[in-house]
């Protein structure tokens, strides 16, 4: 069998890349090792756990009415199964609809194990019956959009299903009494909120200081105020975990830290400290496609490797790995492939932690103005002074820009609070076209809304901001 383009994965960067490719004409292939298209994100990932943790918001805006406005409904009470069931028709809705996309480009989909062989042909590993007699693909070229898997660190790989990752974690196969999450990331802290609103009693460990390290400061900070609740304050920083074994149907884990020492059993382990790329045993070494330390594909800004025919795009090409990253750089690879002059140059990449309340930030962070050296006028409204923060009763919220003093171009933007994924779109798109501050004061916000907030904020840098006292400096 043969094909012009083969995309190596039928997760969000490959099917983009291969419904692209297919919508100019060409002959493209899609090989893909699960029986579903739609990759990490899909099936394992983003969108079941946004349904998940819809519910858990659902649960915990119920008991807030209750505390806050005097109408409460009674205990939740939870049908796994048809939560579960629910989860799973959500995935099953979007993959179908990829598969019949597929169909309807003439794009032929293997569901198989793709191994390099060579830089122009593929084996084919598996027995579903779309892999061909022989089980070999050649092709002309090859965007390669393997993804990633959660890490695993050896010594937490006790082989017990009571350890969980990410993906075990979504499955939900109970609401156990206690879960202990290893790792403050942005995935830990999200099933730990799911887990919690079920009724779980959550402990969070984190090697270093602070959860999200990765995130500002000033955006975690209302984040870690709300999760010591949600947690009732079991969260142990500087803390790791030593070791973990199976003990009457328990973990018990062994804890090296400050304000965590000695030992606890947990009905359930969800271990979230990473992941890793997959381009390890699919045959990369039989190409000329380097890797660098992490195991990440090296690749040009138009996605190209070292080898002419192979494309790298999403988290096997490295960091962020964000699924929308991973589509745009679909967008160039193809496009790129075509002889077209593109590069991938995106001045913010947005990001957004789904946690409640939620974190999102595009462009420069304030950490990174100060390890580059570079003067900003950082300019925060604290949602406390926004009408419909107050309505909402979530005023732990806060909108912050980052500036340039000089030119007043809008470099950066961070947001903490109900929605902040999407508000921080508004902002992508400021610091993309190259704003300034006052194409944002200048453009009229609806009233009541939190994307006010993005306009308050940036009046907050001319000192006019109208709900809060904030003179300009002198």
């Amino acid at each position: 069998m043969q094909t012009d383009l083969v995309v190596l994965g039928g997760g969000p960067g490959g099917y983009a890349a291969a419904f692209l490719a297919a919508d100019e004409g060409k002959e493209v292939t899609i090989v893909e090792a699960d029986q579903r298209l739609g990759g990490t994100c899909l099936l394992r990932g983003c969108i079941p756990s946004k349904a998940l943790l819809h519910v858990a918001k659902v649960i915990s805006e119920v008991d807030e009415l209750g505390h806050e406005w005097g109408v409460s409904y009674g205990e939740p009470k939870v049908d796994i199964d048809q939560l579960r069931a629910r989860k799973e028709k959500v995935i099953s809705t979007l993959s179908g609809g990829l598969s019949q996309l597929a169909k309807r480009r003439n794009v032929t989909v293997i569901r198989a194990k793709g191994v390099f062989e060579n830089s122009t042909t593929l084996r084919l590993e598996g027995e579903h019956e779309s892999i061909p007699v022989g089980g070999k693909l050649t092709f002309n070229h090859c965007i390669l959009a393997t993804g990633s898997v959660p890490a695993m660190p050896p010594n937490f790989n006790i082989g017990s299903d009571r350890v969980m990752d990410s993906t075990g974690a979504l499955e939900l196969v109970d609401v156990p009494e206690s879960l202990l999450v290893v790792g403050g990331g942005y995935i830990g802290l999200e099933m730990g909120s799911v887990y919690a609103n079920l009724g779980t009693k959550v402990s969070v460990v984190e090697l270093t200081d602070g959860l999200l390290m990765g995130a500002d400061r000033d955006l975690v900070k209302p984040l870690h105020k709300r999760m010591e609740k949600l947690f009732d304050g079991r969260i142990h920083l500087n803390t790791k975990v030593g070791s973990m074994a199976e003990v009457d149907n328990q973990i018990e884990v062994t804890f090296e830290g400050p304000g965590k020492y000695g030992h606890e059993r947990f009905d359930r382990v969800l271990v979230s400290v990473g992941r890793r790329p997959v381009s390890r045993g699919i045959g990369l070494e039989n190409t000329s496609v380097q890797l660098d330390q992490r195991g990440f594909a090296v690749c040009d800004s138009q996605q190209r490797t070292a080898d002419p025919h192979v494309f790298a795009i999403g988290d096997v090409a490295g960091e962020p790995m964000l699924a929308h990253k991973a589509s745009h750089e679909a967008k160039v690879a193809v496009e790129a492939w075509l002889g077209e002059p593109v590069v991938f140059d995106k001045a913010a990449i947005p990001a957004v932690v789904f946690t409640d309340p939620e974190i999102a930030w595009a462009g420069l962070t304030e950490d990174e103005a100060k390890a580059e050296g570079r003067t900003v006028a950082i300019e925060t409204y604290p949602w406390a002074a926004s009408g419909r923060a107050q309505a909402l009763g979530r005023t732990e919220g806060l909108t912050k820009w980052l500036v340039d003093p000089e030119t007043h171009r809008v470099l950066g933007c961070g947001i903490v609070g109900a929605g902040a994924g999407e508000l921080i779109a508004e902002a992508a798109l400021a610091i993309e076209m190259g704003a300034e501050v006052r194409d944002l004061t200048e453009t009229v916000h609806p009233h009541p809304t939190l994307s006010e907030t993005l306009m308050n904020a940036g009046e907050v840098h001319f000192g006019t901001a109208t709900e809060i006292y904030k003179p300009k400096k002198k």
